[in-house]
This record gives structure tokens, C-alpha cells and sequence, in this order.
């Protein structure tokens, strides 16, 4: 809610969550039918664009708002022989930020030249808005979209956000939902994320559920493709976050685990993850006494400094401990 970053409503509860946030995922109302403290209104007769600015606005105050309190910190750490990246990372540590956001945000604003100490509080304040974009970005899911009133509405959300690298997904977390759980009765056939839904037997339903299933195809399925939910994940991990999917596996030969499950797990990390850094995502241990990996579907031997690719399957060939 407005206020949010002087302590109103969840206030800083909420805001901590943030700091912990790799990505944020804002949930709009693209219908405009709830105002700022989250009332129902009439369709339409709220700005969801207003709704959310103000989130952002108030997400961005509280950042600048740390960074600024902690300058002094940075000052002091400054050392011109390891750079300002260093004394930054080590004095906002707390809001999870990595040295890579950091130095990129340093870079657009051209100020990693410049001591701390004769920064003024409009560049630490300007500095602090790029390294929040940097270090926590953002998707933002346009629900409610099957209403008559949301397409106008996410026109405008992607006119004025999509410039500033924040995508915006229309969605209809109702449809969604109503689909997976069709789904789990085994009355229709659908992925997340498909175009599509497949009723399996129209006889198990009444008129009244699959004139349901009729108008998610006709208002969320054939106008936006899908739900748009799982298209969200997807663009927070895939392409907000830069993750690759990649398949760790015990036994090279049969793909599976010690219990004999094929392909047990399939973990996001960054692009640029080594073998070694997968192998101590796996285990500490294994990242100890790593030897060297094999990448599954050509048979080679990968050094532990060895770059993943998306869709790589790995095995670790570690020391046996004593």
C-alpha cells in the first residue's frame, strides 16, 4: 500500500521479503477492478498502470532509502586498490545483491571511477533505483485478463513498463486454476502453459462445466495463447534470471540415481555455472573432493571450471571419502 516503505501496512515485513527476492513477480489487477488498498471496484474505474507505479515507486524508495543509510559504510570500506564494487557489496550485504548487479549499475550511471565520500545523495539515490533493477528484476502478471476491461489496461501496462525492461503477461490466474484442477480429476487434458484443453469425456460434466471449459478457450486461450500463469515462471527464471535447466545424474550409464530413479532432479542455475560450482550445489562434499564431471551425451570429461549448457546431463566423479 502507499506508505509501504515508511512501515505502513505490512510495511517493512513485506519489504524484507523483497530483500530475499531474486525476482519479483507484481500481480495486477489488468481489469481495474480493485483500488490502491486493495478494495473491489467496479470494473475498469481503476488505473492498474497507477496500481502498479505505486508499487514500484514504493519498493524503489525503500532500497534507496537502505542503500543511503548504509553509505557511510561504504565510505569507509572504500580501498582504491580492490575498487568500489567491494566496498559496496560488503556494506549492503544484507539486501542480497550480487557483485554483478552492483558493477553493472556502476557502469550505466558511469560513476565507478567516483570515491563514495563525494557522491551526493541524488547520485547514491539514482545508484541505489539502477542497482534495484539490476539485483531484483521484475515480471509483472496482468490477471484478471479474461474481462472485458483488461485489454485496454494491458495495452497500457506494456506501452509504459515494457521500455523499462519489465515484461508484462497477461494472465488469468482463475482459469488456471480451474484447469489444474479439471486436470487432477482427470476430467480434461491440459499442461500448464498449453494454447489448449481437451475434455476427455463430456458426459462426466454438466452443461454448466463445460460452458466453464467454452469460455476460458474463448476469452483466455484463443486471446492470449495460454493462462499466461506458467508463461511468468518462465520469464522470471528463463529470462529475467538467466537460468538453465540441468539433469544431475549418479550412474553416466543407466541416467538415474543410487535408487535407480532416471534423470531424479533437474536443477535451475545461473548460466556460466562450472561443473565444480554443481557439484557443491549438490553436496558440499562432492564439491570437496571433485575430480572432474562427464557430460553424459557426448562421454567427455569436463574440468571442474568447465561451463554448463542448458539441457546438460552430469555426472560427478568425486574422491571416495576416507
Amino acid at each position: 500500500v502507499p506508505g509501504a516503505h515508511e512501515g505502513r501496512g505490512l510495511g517493512n515485513r513485506f519489504l524484507d521479503e523483497v530483500r530475499r527476492a531474486d525476482a519479483l513477480i507484481h500481480v495486477v489487477d489488468a481489469s481495474g477492478s480493485t483500488d490502491p488498498e486493495g478494495r473491489p471496484c467496479q470494473p475498469g474505474s481503476y488505473d492498474p498502470c497507477a496500481d502498479a507505479e505505486a508499487i514500484e515507486r514504493e519498493i524503489i524508495r525503500w532500497f534507496a532509502d537502505v542503500v543511503l543509510r548504509n553509505w557511510g559504510k561504504v565510505a569507509k570500506l572504500y580501498d582504491p586498490s580492490k575498487g568500489l564494487v567491494d566496498a559496496i557489496a560488503s556494506a549492503v550485504s544484507g539486501l542480497s545483491v550480487s557483485r554483478g548487479a552492483i558493477a553493472r549499475a556502476l557502469s550505466s550511471l558511469g560513476l565507478g571511477e567516483k570515491r563514495p565520500r563525494s557522491w551526493s545523495e541524488d547520485e547514491v539515490r539514482a545508484f541505489a533505483e539502477r542497482l534495484f533493477r539490476e539485483a531484483k528484476p521484475m515480471v509483472i502478471a496482468a490477471n484478471k485478463a479474461d474481462l472485458p476491461t483488461s485489454r485496454e489496461n494491458v495495452r497500457r501496462l506494456k506501452e509504459v513498463f515494457e521500455p523499462r525492461g519489465v515484461p508484462v503477461i497477461p494472465c488469468s490466474a482463475e482459469a488456471e486454476l480451474a484447469l489444474r484442477r479439471a486436470a487432477s480429476r482427470g476430467l480434461v487434458e491440459y499442461e500448464p502453459g498449453s494454447p489448449e484443453v481437451k475434455v476427455r469425456d463430456p458426459s462426466r460434466l454438466s452443461e454448466a462445466q463445460l460452458r466453464a471449459i467454452e469460455l476460458i478457450r474463448e476469452r483466455v486461450l484463443s486471446v492470449w495463447g495460454s493462462t499466461g500463469v506458467q508463461d511468468v515462471i518462465d520469464t522470471a527464471c528463463f529470462k529475467l534470471l538467466k537460468l538453465i535447466v540441468v539433469y544431475p545424474v549418479e550412474d553416466p550409464n543407466r541416467l538415474c540415481d543410487h535408487d535407480g530413479n532416471v534423470l531424479p532432479d533437474a536443477l535451475l542455475v545461473p548460466e556460466g555455472t562450472t561443473a565444480r560450482q554443481l557439484a557443491y550445489m549438490i553436496h558440499t562434499e562432492l564439491g570437496d573432493s571433485f575430480i572432474y564431471a562427464i557430460d553424459v551425451r557426448t562421454r567427455r570429461r569436463l574440468g571442474e571450471d568447465s561451463v554448463l549448457r542448458d539441457g546438460d546431463v552430469i555426472s560427478i566423479v568425486a574422491a571416495k571419502a576416507k
